[in-house]
């Protein structure tokens, strides 16, 4: 094969992506003939077709995922090179910090970690956030592509896939369930008994949260009128600050969670803890803003209910952070 024309592989990538010749000529400002021509010329370079015809359409070859695949990676760090040199450069705008938050993760407690990223409490913000959120696989496939800086997780990267990210353990928190403050007296005082026949706020079954309060509940033969359930754990919150039952959240956020819902713990979760996560392409964090937010993080939910032992046990195996 001859050198690789990275312009013939832009082309292709586009039309990969976009899914048509003619889409891609309007992305790149060519004309479709153009485009045509370049695709043959990488074909030919590579000796295998890209693509397919399939009814009037185009799909990629085998051949074509494979380098569609590599495509991804390498324009991907094209961009990440122009943002890490435009902020090495003295960029008047701060390079955007790009985050997926896994879709399981309380909204609180990750706007308490991603607050950092945003600048020092005692100062200005200096900082740019990008959020996405998703579930675990597909945060970490965005991660491994460098289209996210960081996934912030509620558990470490699965065992077996085949994704080249690191485990930056944060702390954890007990789980408390939270009443409207009208009833936190009357609940609190016989709790966890006073819990039957209560109106209560719960994940969806298909949580791993649900799965722990319920066997909880049965453990102690408690039987909670379940009044709503939830995907949405901030909808779940709202709720309760509608006063429309107890429900569950972190001990962590116990500050935020009476602020934005007027509501109060009454007793705690025994046995189930909440752990978080981040997750980073890379052993050694190069970023300098997701070094400050790891390590901010630690030390705020290092200062909260239950994380003090976990979040200093954190930043002495994790060496990732030394400078």
């Amino acid at each position: 094969m001859h050198r690789l024309n990275y312009a013939h592989l832009l082309y292709f990538h586009t039309v990969a992506r976009e899914g048509s010749v003619v889409r891609a000529s309007e992305v790149l400002h060519v004309t479709p003939q153009t485009i045509s021509g370049q695709i043959k010329l990488l074909e030919g370079a590579i000796g295998e077709p890209l693509f397919v015809r399939a009814g009037r359409g185009l799909v990629l070859s085998d051949t074509g995922r494979l380098v569609q695949e590599y495509a991804e990676t390498i324009f991907s760090l094209g961009e990440e090179l122009t943002r890490r040199l435009g902020s090495s450069t003295g960029s008047t705008h701060a390079a955007a910090l790009r985050v997926g938050v896994v879709d399981s993760i309380p909204k609180l407690v990750a706007c308490r970690i991603l607050r950092h990223a945003l600048g020092d409490e005692d100062g200005a913000a200096d900082g740019r956030l990008i959020c996405h959120e998703g579930g675990l696989e597909t945060l970490l496939a965005e991660l491994a592509v460098h289209r996210l800086d960081l996934v912030l997780s509620d558990r470490p990267v699965p065992a077996g896939l085949a994704v080249k990210a690191r485990n930056h353990p944060l702390g954890q928190s007990r789980v408390a369930l939270f009443a409207p403050e009208p009833e936190v007296a009357r609940l609190a005082a016989g709790f966890p008994a006073s819990l039957d026949d209560a109106a209560i706020l719960l994940p969806r079954e298909n949580s791993a949260l649900r799965r722990q309060l319920d066997h909880w509940f049965d453990e102690r033969e408690l039987h909670p009128r379940i009044v709503a359930e939830f995907d949405d754990g901030a909808l779940m919150k709202a709720f309760g600050r509608a006063g429309l039952g107890v429900f569950p959240a972190p001990l962590a956020i116990t500050e935020e969670i009476h602020l934005s819902c007027r509501a109060r713990p009454i007793g705690t979760v025994d046995g189930v803890i909440e752990s978080y996560v981040a997750i980073s392409p890379e052993r050694r964090l190069r970023h300098p803003v997701v070094k400050r937010v790891i390590e901010r993080a630690r030390l705020t939910l290092g200062s909260a209910d239950s994380f003090g032992e976990d979040a200093d046990a954190a930043r002495k195996t994790d060496q990732a952070i030394a400078p």
